[in-house]
C-alpha cells in the first residue's frame, strides 16, 4: 500500500497527528539547541577565567557581573569608587589627604575586607579570635602568658601623640630595595606622615635617596639593628614575632636583661634595644595571617609555619597599613631579576644575582598580590619596580 492511498484510509485525527509530529520533533530540537546555548552563557563564571565581564540582562537594561579570583579579589582592577565617594574625593582640595579612601578603594575591589584592626596588640588582645587560635606567626596561641607580662610593661598600645591625633593619616612603607638607589626620593618620602622602615635598613648615610624621617621600625630578632648606635632617636620598635622563641627575646629586650643563649635563631640577634618599655610595640599577628592566607593565597599548612608560606614583612606592613592609614604609598619594593648586576639593596654591594627564593616565601605570589593594589590605586608604587 502507497503511503498517499495510506493517508486516505487514514482517520481524521490520526492525519493531525502525522502532520503535527514532526513539526514537534523539529520544535523540540530548536527549543533544546536554546536551552544548551542558555546553560553555557549562565554558567557559573569560573575562577581562572580570561578577564572577561559577563552581563546580566533584565529586559532592556544590561548590568555587569562581577567576577573575582581565588582570593576574593575582583578580576576587572580598574573599577572605580562608588559615585557617592568618587563625588567626595573629587571636591577636596588639590593634594589634600583623602580620609578613607584607602579603605574604600579596598572595599571595591575586595568586598571582604575590615577596616578595623588595630597596628599593636594590647591588653584585650584575646577579643580577636584569629590571633587566639593559632601558634606564631600567625597568632598567640601558647605565647599569651608572656605577651600579657611584655604588655603590662609597656603599657603603651598606639601610634606617638601628635599621630594619633591626625584626622587623615599618610604612611608610606620603604622597602630595602636597591631600587631606591640614586632616585633621590628622600624629601618626598620626609612629607608622608607616618615612615615605616624594615629591620636594619639604614638611614644614615643615604638621606638623599631614602629620607631622615622614621616613624616605626618593623623588625624581628634577626633582622633587628645590632648596633645601638644606629637606631634612629625618635622611632617606635615594632616586634613582629615568626616563632614562639622570639617573644623570649622580645620580653629580655625589654626588661633590659641579658640576652641567655642564641640557639634557635638562624643568624646572630640583637643584644640590646635602646629604648624605653613605653617605646615597643608589638606588630598584631592578623596582619601576617591575613596577607598569607587571604590576601596572598599560601598554603594553609594547618596554621603552622611551612614551605612557601611566610609573607615577607614588607608585605605584612603593607597589610597593616590598608587597615590603619587614609593613603598608602611604597617605595623600593620589586626584585628586576632581568637586572643580575643591579644591587639588591640600596644599602650594600650586593647584586641581584644572589637573591635566592626562601624556603618560607613565595615572592611570585606577593608580586602578584601587590600589583593588584597598585593597577587599582589602593596604593602608590613610587619607585614603580612591583
Amino acid at each position: 500500500m502507497g503511503p498517499c492511498k495510506r493517508l486516505k484510509t487514514m482517520k481524521p485525527t490520526h492525519k493531525l497527528l502525522f502532520v503535527l509530529c514532526p513539526m514537534l520533533v523539529l520544535g523540540f530540537i530548536y527549543y533544546s539547541s536554546g536551552m544548551l546555548h542558555q546553560h553555557v552563557w549562565g554558567q557559573k563564571p569560573q575562577i581562572d577565567a580570561e578577564l572577561t565581564t559577563p552581563v546580566l540582562k533584565k529586559g532592556n537594561e544590561v548590568k555587569p557581573i562581577a567576577v573575582f579570583d581565588k582570593q576574593g579579589f575582583l578580576l576587572q582592577l580598574d573599577t572605580k569608587l562608588p559615585q557617592e565617594l568618587a563625588y567626595k574625593y573629587s571636591n577636596l582640595t588639590e593634594g589634600a589627604c583623602k580620609p578613607g579612601y584607602t579603605a574604600a578603594k579596598m572595599g571595591v575591589i575586595y568586598p571582604k575586607f575590615v577596616h578595623e584592626v588595630p597596628m599593636f596588640l594590647d591588653l584585650n588582645y584575646r577579643r580577636f579570635a584569629k590571633v587566639s587560635n593559632y601558634m606564631p606567626p600567625f597568632g598567640l596561641k601558647t605565647q599569651e602568658r608572656i605577651v600579657d607580662t611584655i604588655l603590662t610593661t609597656t603599657k603603651t598600645f598606639g601610634l606617638r601623640e601628635e599621630q594619633e591625633r591626625l584626622s587623615c593619616r599618610r604612611c608610606i612603607i620603604v622597602g630595602n630595595g636597591g631600587i631606591l638607589f640614586n632616585k633621590s626620593l628622600g624629601p618626598r618620602i620626609d612629607e608622608y606622615d607616618i615612615v615605616v622602615r624594615l629591620n636594619e635598613a639604614p638611614v644614615a648615610g643615604y638621606s638623599r635617596d631614602v629620607g631622615t624621617k622614621t616613624t616605626l621600625r618593623i623588625t624581628y630578632p634577626e633582622g633587628a639593628i645590632q648596633k645601638p648606635d644606629k637606631y634612629e632617636k625618635d622611632s617606635l620598635f615594632v616586634f613582629s614575632a615568626f616563632k614562639p622563641l622570639d617573644f623570649k627575646w622580645l620580653r629580655q629586650m625589654v626588661f633590659k636583661e641579658k640576652l641567655r643563649g642564641s640557639e634557635g635563631f638562624w643568624k646572630s640577634v640583637a643584644q640590646f634595644v635602646p629604648r624605653e618599655p613605653s617605646e615597643i610595640r608589638i606588630l598584631n599577628p592578623y596582619f601576617i595571617q591575613e596577607a598569607a592566607f587571604q590576601f596572598i593565597g599560601l598554603p594553609f599548612n594547618n596554621g603552622y609555619m611551612g614551605v612557601g608560606n611566610i609573607p615577607t614583612l614588607g608585605t605584612v606592613a603593607i597589610t597593616m597599613a590598608l587597615h590603619n592609614c587614609d593613603e598608602v604609598a611604597v617605595a623600593g619594593f620589586g626584585y628586576d631579576m632581568s637586572k643580575p648586576h643591579a644591587p639588591l639593596h640600596y644599602y650594600e654591594a650586593v647584586k641581584m644575582s644572589a637573591i635566592k627564593e626562601s624556603w618560607t616565601h613565595n615572592i611570585a605570589k606577593e608580586k602578584e598580590f601587590l600589583r593588584k593594589l597598585v593597577k587599582a590605586n589602593v596604593i602608590t608604587d613610587l619607585t614603580k619596580g612591583i
